[in-house]
Formats: C-alpha cells, sequence, structure tokens
C-alpha cells in the first residue's frame, strides 16, 4: 500500500509557504485496484503562492494583506476557498510574511479586493481542477465527467466520490494549468463569495487571544520607550539619564540616530529608555532631562499658517480649464452663497498605538509588527544593519486599526535599531501621546468656493 508521512502542522508553517514537492509510488496488491494507484504525499503540496495542501487535504490559504479590522483575513482567503470548493471548516489561514513573490502587500487605498480577487480566484480554480483530474486518472475517467464539491470530487455518472486528502498526491505531480484552461466560476455558484461569512480571527479577538504588535514575548527581550524630537528634523542637544537610570528596571539609556532629509516615514531619532518592563521605561523616559535643537521647524505655527493658506486662497488663481464665464455667472445671480473651509494637521489615531519587536544577530534579523506595508520595511532594516533581504524576516501581526499610519515602518525600525545596539530582542511601545505627537499628519488644506444660484 502507499504510505502516507504525516507532515505537522507546526512543521508545515516553519517552511514558510515554500516547498520543494516530493512524491514517492509503490505498487498495491489489492484486487479490483483503480487504474493508477493513490501515491504518497511525501511534502505539502503547493499549486500555488498563496495555497498548500497537506496530506490530511487541509487547505491553508496565505493571507498576504494586513488584517486590521476590516475582515480582509477572511475575505480574501473566503474567494480562493470558494474556487477551490473548499469545506471552510478545513481550512487554514496562514499569515504571510513580507515577501515580494505575493505582489504587492500594501494593505492600503482599499485594494485588497479590487486587487486580488482574480488572482485568488485563479489560484483557487487551478488546484480544483488539477484535484479533478487526479480523481479523473484514479477512476480511469474522462476529468469531464469529474465535480469538485465541497472538499470532494464526485464522479457524476457513478456517483462515486473521493475526499481532497485522497487526491492531493496525485495532483501534486500533474504540470500546473494555465489560466486558459480555467473555468471560473458564475455568481450563481459562489458558496462563500457574498455571503455571510465569521471573521476568522473574531474568537481570538474577543477572548483576548489575539496577537498584535505589543503581545509579542521573546526570550531576553528588553522594552524601550523612545523620547524623540518635539519638532520634525530636531536633534538631542544634550540629556541627563541618571534620574531615568536610577528607576528600578531601567538598563540603559542610548541616544538614536538623528533623521535626515527627506523624511520618508523615518524614525526620528531621540533618546531611548531600555527596560526590563515597558511600565519602568515609560516612567524613567519623562526622567530625560533633553535640550533640544529643533532646527529649521522650529517656528512653524498651525495658526499662522493656516492664516497664509486662508489669504492665498482668498486671491484670484490661475485659470487651467475655462468653459463659460464664472465672475459674469456670480455677479449676475440672484443669490450667490460662498464658504471657506480649513482641515487643520489630524492624526490618524488607531486603537492600538504603534509598537514593534525586532530580534537582530549577527546574520539575521526577524520583525514582529502590525505593518500595512512589510516588504517597505526590508529595505530599512537592510540600511540599518547592513545585512541583505534574505537575512530579513517580516512577520506582521494583527493591527488594531491603522488607517494608513501603519503603512509607515519608522516604530518598526526604532525596534531594529535599538535590538542591533543592545545585542538583545527589543520590544518598542508606544504610548497614546507618542501616536497623537508623532504621526504622519493629514495636510492642512484651505479651501473657498462661491456659488450661484437661479430660479432654474
Amino acid at each position: 500500500m502507499s504510505k502516507i508521512r504525516q507532515v505537522s502542522r507546526r512543521d508545515f508553517l516553519k517552511t514558510g509557504g515554500v516547498f520543494v514537492l516530493g512524491v514517492s509510488l509503490y505498487g498495491c496488491g489489492e484486487e479490483k485496484m483503480p487504474p493508477l494507484a493513490k501515491p504518497a504525499l511525501a511534502e505539502p503540496w503547493s499549486p500555488d503562492v498563496y495555497l498548500s495542501f497537506d496530506a490530511e487535504g487541509t487547505a491553508f490559504i496565505i493571507s498576504h494583506r494586513s488584517e486590521m479590522g476590516q475582515g480582509i483575513r477572511t475575505g480574501l482567503p473566503a474567494v480562493l476557498a470558494d474556487e477551490l470548493e473548499a469545506d471552510w471548516d478545513r481550512v487554514e489561514i496562514v499569515q504571510a510574511t513580507g515577501d515580494e513573490k505575493y505582489g504587492d502587500q500594501n494593505t492600503d487605498g482599499s485594494w485588497s479586493v479590487r486587487g486580488f480577487m482574480q488572482p485568488m480566484r485563479e489560484a483557487g480554480a487551478t488546484a480544483r481542477l488539477m484535484l479533478e483530474q487526479s480523481a479523473a486518472q484514479q477512476w480511469g475517467v474522462d476529468v469531464a465527467e469529474c465535480k469538485a464539491s465541497l472538499h470532494t470530487v464526485v464522479h457524476q455518472p457513478s456517483g462515486r466520490s473521493l475526499d481532497y486528502s485522497e487526491l492531493v498526491a496525485g495532483a501534486a505531480e500533474l504540470p500546473v494549468p494555465g489560466a486558459d484552461l480555467l473555468e471560473l466560476k458564475s455568481p450563481d455558484q459562489f458558496r462563500y463569495i457574498g455571503k455571510a461569512l465569521p471573521i476568522v480571527d473574531m474568537h481570538d479577538m474577543t477572548h483576548g487571544g489575539a496577537m498584535y504588535g505589543a503581545d509579542i514575548r521573546l526570550p531576553g527581550m528588553k522594552f524601550a520607550a523612545i523620547a524623540r524630537p518635539p519638532v520634525v528634523f530636531g536633534k538631542v542637544k544634550t540629556y541627563d539619564a541618571a534620574k531615568a537610570l536610577a528607576v528600578t528596571g531601567v538598563e540603559q539609556v542610548v541616544e538614536l540616530p538623528a533623521a535626515e532629509a527627506p523624511s520618508m516615514f523615518k524614525a526620528q531619532g531621540g533618546v531611548a529608555v531600555i527596560a526590563s518592563n515597558s511600565w519602568a521605561a515609560l516612567k524613567a523616559r519623562d526622567l530625560l532631562d533633553i535640550e533640544w535643537d529643533d532646527g529649521s521647524n522650529a517656528d512653524y505655527d498651525s495658526d499662522s499658517y493656516k492664516q497664509v493658506l486662508l489669504q492665498a486662497v482668498r486671491q484670484p488663481g490661475s485659470v487651467l480649464r475655462q468653459q463659460g464665464d464664472v465672475g459674469q455667472a456670480l455677479e449676475a445671480a440672484e443669490q450667490t452663497l460662498e464658504a471657506e473651509y480649513y482641515a487643520p494637521h489630524l492624526a490618524h489615531a488607531s486603537m492600538e498605538p504603534p509598537a514593534a519587536v525586532a530580534s537582530v544577530t549577527a546574520d539575521f534579523c526577524e520583525v514582529w509588527a502590525p505593518t500595512q506595508n512589510p516588504q517597505s520595511l526590508i529595505p530599512m532594516v537592510e540600511a540599518a544593519t547592513g545585512l541583505t533581504k534574505e537575512q530579513v524576516k517580516i512577520n506582521v501581526t494583527l493591527l488594531g486599526g491603522a488607517f494608513g499610519r501603519k503603512s509607515k515602518c519608522d516604530f518598526a525600525e526604532e525596534a531594529v535599531v535599538l535590538s542591533k545596539m543592545t545585542g538583545a530582542p527589543v520590544l518598542v511601545q508606544w504610548s497614546r501621546e507618542d501616536d497623537i505627537r508623532h504621526d504622519y499628519f493629514h495636510s492642512v488644506s484651505a479651501q473657498q468656493l462661491a456659488a450661484s444660484i437661479g430660479p432654474d
């Protein structure tokens, strides 16, 4: 009989989703054998970058986008599972690390479903067809007579069926079909798309089991709180760490490299307190006696800048397109409405303040971060550590809200820099005050609008 070597899910996840397929085929002495003996699945089968199967038929679907409460770790995998004709109870979601092989991972701009629904559908349809082909080979029938349905393939003329677990090894030996051979479902055939489906992380989110950036714990990990420049491109002039070092649990106080223009969402520097617990780090930071050099942005004032903008919009602007005579229409109108609008600097203020963990060694860097854009962090790590991208692994935790803020990875870069400086894993924890004061703010905007109203 064919032997199936069991592959534990823990070992599967350690591989990161890339597998070498090796299939061993043994003869069988049973009478009434199907034309093709069922081969053993030596390694998990990965017909697509977003999907893998183990020998038990469990479908591991990669979520390569970041989950921040919008349900994308459920939504996109459900699209793939629908085309796969998978039993949702036999699907496991695996969060992707930052890797260009997955395509764009910047979970921003409401782009995830629009950008990846088609690739996910094709990935599911590809595996479905290969499983149907595997069943056709085992039965010695035409693949057109085989139809996948809820984790099984049914031979429609006879009613025979095979579970996906009985088909994955055979499917692993088949060539991956081109997109021109795929038959995508019509909307009336959808099993999950457009249907109510529980969010896969909901239980953990509501029972305290969900892992966010601040929840990561590593052996020997240190906690860091950073006093950042109050002005963009500000620098440390002097500081006295004596009071901070006297706090129980505080181990080090170190100065971070100052930021240089252009900012481009990089860490802004400052002074970091390294401690054995987050409370000591945050309390000691308040005791640092720092004198700042505010630099060229020292005289920026929101109120005066607002007035400059409002005065500018009250002046005639440059005409880019002219259709009719606006001035004459306003002057001749029975009624004219005018209004000025001003949008101030606005912080994202997501529920979870930024936090990240980094562990830097001589030949490897691993980061755990609630980031919307894990690939953007890789070159930042390369620059901070001198490592190559092959020596960097970015793990994406759940995000407690983001709204675009966490597509900027400055908070994770801080953890990388401090881990390299201290020689230990470091968790950088922002406070709510940090989040508001050092966000990448919405740009201010002033507008003047006028409209004429007539009887028609």
